[in-house]
């Protein structure tokens, strides 16, 4: 008896803790939201802030010269042209609103060789002279961004310095040279742009230069007036910093 009494407990005992455990409830989970979206800031493309750089190209421009002496004309009237290279130096700041609108001033300044020469028409012994020595521009330009691109217009003042001489076919001796040899006038251009960097930017532009009639005295007491226009075309770089909109957006990942 005292045997099948000890089975019997021991075999409840092995079947109580499963039966039990079966009538307890489950814990209920805990909800556990998902994690906050991760926000990183990407700063997006502006033109709007200042930029210095260097440019080179070329020029042509066309003299109009008539010999405009009250008294005793020497060299007589005629034209050339004058062509030659350029380099020189820009600066100036942009800003961009209201989407891709970009509006900014610049000044530049180009260094030159460019001359030509022709016979007098009164006498075939005398060379008239001229060099253009250097360009220079105060302009505002106004231009539509696609990004890294930008196409722009712009006009303002410009001046530019020259030189003119007389000189004998055969001895080659100077015998006149201009006075002030200063001109001012006006300029239109056309040009894009293309940001390859954050801080640097490449363009090509055309430029039309308008300097009217001016009379030039000679030290010899000849006058002529010179009429002329000019051509440019140069590319060159901008070193851009400032940036001042450089807006960061927040881009969800």
């Amino acid at each position: 008896m005292r045997k099948r009494f000890l089975a019997i407990v021991a075999l409840a005992a092995l079947i109580t803790p499963p039966a039990i455990a079966a009538d307890l409830r489950r814990p209920v989970p805990v909800y556990q939201p998902p994690p906050p979206p991760v926000l990183i800031p990407i700063p997006i493309w502006t033109w709007t802030g200042c930029y210095v750089g260097g440019h080179v190209g070329g020029l042509w421009a066309g003299k109009e010269i008539v010999d405009v002496t009250p008294v005793g004309s020497v060299f007589g009237s005629g034209d050339h042209n004058v062509n030659g290279w350029l380099a020189g130096v820009q600066a100036g700041c942009d800003y961009q609103f209201a989407g891709g609108w970009v509006i900014g001033i610049q000044a530049d300044y180009a260094w030159t060789s460019a001359e030509a020469s022709h016979v007098s028409q009164l006498d075939p012994s005398l060379t008239i002279q001229t060099q253009i020595e250097s360009v220079a521009s105060a302009t505002a330009r106004l231009g539509y961004a696609w990004g890294r691109f930008l196409g722009y217009v712009k006009g303002g003042a410009a001046w530019e310095r020259d030189n003119f001489n007389v000189f004998n076919n055969v001895t080659q001796v100077t015998l006149a040279v201009s006075g002030d040899r200063r001109r001012s006038g006006w300029t239109v251009g056309v040009g894009g742009e293309y940001a390859f960097a954050d801080y640097l930017s490449g363009f090509v532009e055309y430029n039309y230069y308008d300097f009217g009639s001016r009379d030039i005295t000679f030290n010899n007491g000849v006058i002529l007036d010179v009429n002329e226009t000019k051509s440019v075309l140069k590319a060159g770089l901008n070193f851009r910093f400032g940036g001042w909109g450089k807006t960061p957006v927040a881009a969800r990942y």
